[in-house]
C-alpha cells in the first residue's frame, strides 16, 4: 500500500506507527534525493504517460508497446529539452558542457 504523506511529523509518530503495526501494514520512509525517493519515479512516468499515452489507454500488443517506449525513451534522453540542462537537449548541453580531464605529466 503507497501512503502519500501528509505531515511528516504525524507520519513519524510512535502513535501512528504502533496504528500501522495494530493493522498489519508496513512503514516505509527515505530521505528526498535517495533511490527510496519516489518523486523522482513518479515525475518521469508522468512525463511518460503524458507524451506517450496522450489520449490512448494501451498499445494493441507487446511489440508495439516496445517499440514505441524505446523510440520515446531515446528521445527523452538525447532529443528533448530538459530544464535541468538549461533546455536545451541533453546532447547539445554534453557537447556544450563536456569535463575536460588535464593531460597526465
Amino acid at each position: 500500500m503507497l501512503h502519500r504523506l501528509v505531515e511528516p511529523a504525524v507520519y513519524t509518530s510512535r502513535a501512528y506507527a504502533r496504528l500501522c503495526d495494530e493493522l498489519g501494514v508496513t512503514q516505509s520512509m527515505g530521505a528526498v534525493g535517495s533511490s527510496a525517493d519516489n518523486a523522482l519515479a513518479e515525475s518521469f512516468n508522468a512525463t511518460l504517460k503524458r507524451e506517450v499515452l496522450q489520449d490512448a489507454r494501451s498499445w494493441p500488443d507487446e511489440p508495439t508497446c516496445r517499440r514505441e517506449l524505446f523510440r520515446w525513451l531515446t528521445r527523452y534522453n538525447t532529443r528533448r529539452r530538459h530544464s535541468w540542462c538549461r533546455y536545451q537537449t541533453p546532447n547539445s548541453y554534453e557537447k556544450a558542457h563536456a569535463a575536460t580531464v588535464p593531460a597526465a605529466a
